[in-house]
């Protein structure tokens, strides 16, 4: 029985239709898995210094804790030279040893101690520990992240979902476009209603003005608990990041502070750095044998190459911690002479008015002031804020725009604006 050409034709063509919607298939799971990826760079509920901190800063630690666990674990972290005498077993003992037991910096100048009073100094301790308080730094930078996270969540907003809303919309179709922003102008007004205080009082009256200009008294009600506590948490990243200098100098007991320094004074000086005395790579071990009643004493040279990743590591810890504390604390202040002071958020509420010409008459003028300072507050203006900081300005205007709009709709806002035309009339 012969098939007609056409079946045949349509057969193949179905085919090819099938083999490449399988390879639409597996470049959509190719894609997906990238999307996945691309979320473990990081939420989008903070700017890109709290990132550096807690996720690049963290991120580079676990890294050097992987490289110095290898030389560790799996390679020689030390081996000793041992006299003549010594078996196999001898050597391999006299190793494990003096890996578990401290070493002693002597300098080739000086002549090695005969005895085990060596001052406290030049013991070095901390070779053993390294792969862990590295991973206790990178568990100090990603507490204030993790502190954040849990306490924005029983603020009553989700603001990775609303920066991350904002963020995608530069990439789809206009009609989407204008349904996602009037959807978290909508999110963001139930939330800043269901945040307000409804209670009336003069204590209550007197905690709201305080709220306006101190951040002593903060809460979910005042509209300043986002403010106040991502304050907090800028604080935790600073301090961290200048305390985490002083840890290390505990740790290694060799005035971590001023490692950098002397590094760079050796630099400009033109002068060899073949081998610091914070980080030594050749060491002298004492341990003791009992053998039946007689006791022998040994001291053996010992190589530390572990060292001499340690050296250069912690190099390399030291300039970036002052690197992240120095963006930390002119961020800090900049988010502080931006949020705290009452001007400074009018003045960025009415730029995006004026842009959008909503700001012309006297009276926008009046309710732009309480646009700002009852409705929004500091908590509004602190999430476009970040909207701008993660997206851009032009979305911000666009948000702004529509809250503003939204606002001169709520029966309040009409009854005050027919008072105010009924007085200019008279």
């Amino acid at each position: 029985m012969k098939i007609h050409p056409r079946i045949v034709k349509l057969k193949v063509r179905l085919a090819v239709a099938g083999k490449d919607m399988h390879h639409l298939s597996e470049l959509d799971s190719v894609l997906g898995s990238f999307a996945t990826y691309a979320r473990l760079k990081g939420r989008y509920d903070d700017d890109w210094i709290d990132r550096l901190n807690h996720l690049y800063t963290t991120i580079i630690l676990i890294i050097f804790t992987i490289v110095v666990s290898t030389k560790q674990y799996v390679g020689e972290p030390i081996h000793c030279w041992c006299p003549a005498q010594f078996e196999e077993s001898h050597v391999e003992y006299t190793n494990n040893v003096c890996w578990v037991s401290n070493t002693f910096w002597v300098h080739f100048r000086d002549h090695p101690p005969r005895n085990w009073n060596l001052p406290y100094d030049s013991e070095i301790q901390y070779y053993q520990w390294v792969p862990m308080i590295l991973l206790f730094q990178a568990l100090l930078f990603k507490v204030p992240c993790i502190l954040w996270r849990i306490l924005t969540a029983s603020a009553g907003v989700n603001l990775d979902k609303i920066v991350t809303l904002a963020a995608e919309t530069a990439y789809v179709a206009p009609d989407d476009r204008d349904r996602t922003i009037k959807h978290i102008v909508r999110y963001m007004d139930r939330w800043i209603e269901n945040a307000r205080e409804y209670r009336s009082g003069c204590f209550i009256r007197l905690r709201q003005q305080i709220s306006k200009y101190c951040c002593i008294v903060w809460g979910k009600r005042y509209g300043n608990y986002l403010v106040t506590l991502y304050m907090f948490i800028k604080l935790l990243y600073l301090s961290n990041a200048v305390g985490q200098l002083f840890i290390l100098n505990e740790f290694l007991g060799t005035n971590f502070n001023v490692y950098g320094f002397e590094v760079m004074d050796h630099l400009a000086r033109g002068e060899s750095w073949s081998e610091s005395p914070r980080f030594p790579r050749i060491t002298h071990c004492f341990f003791k044998i009992r053998q039946m009643t007689n006791v022998h004493d040994y001291t053996v040279q010992c190589v530390l190459p572990i060292n001499l990743f340690n050296e250069k590591i912690f190099i390399f810890i030291w300039f970036w911690l002052v690197f992240v504390a120095t963006l930390s604390t002119f961020n800090f202040l900049i988010w502080v002479y931006t949020m705290i002071f009452r001007q400074h958020r009018l003045r960025y509420l009415k730029k995006f008015l004026r842009i959008n010409d909503c700001y012309k008459s006297e009276f926008d003028k009046k309710m732009a002031v309480k646009f700002c300072e009852q409705y929004l507050r500091q908590d509004g203006i602190f999430v476009l804020r970040l909207v701008g900081k993660n997206a851009n300005d032009v979305l911000v205007s666009e948000l702004i725009l529509q809250l503003w709009n939204h606002y001169r709709n709520k029966p309040l806002f009409r009854h005050a604006n027919q008072i105010s035309d009924d007085n200019s009339n008279v």
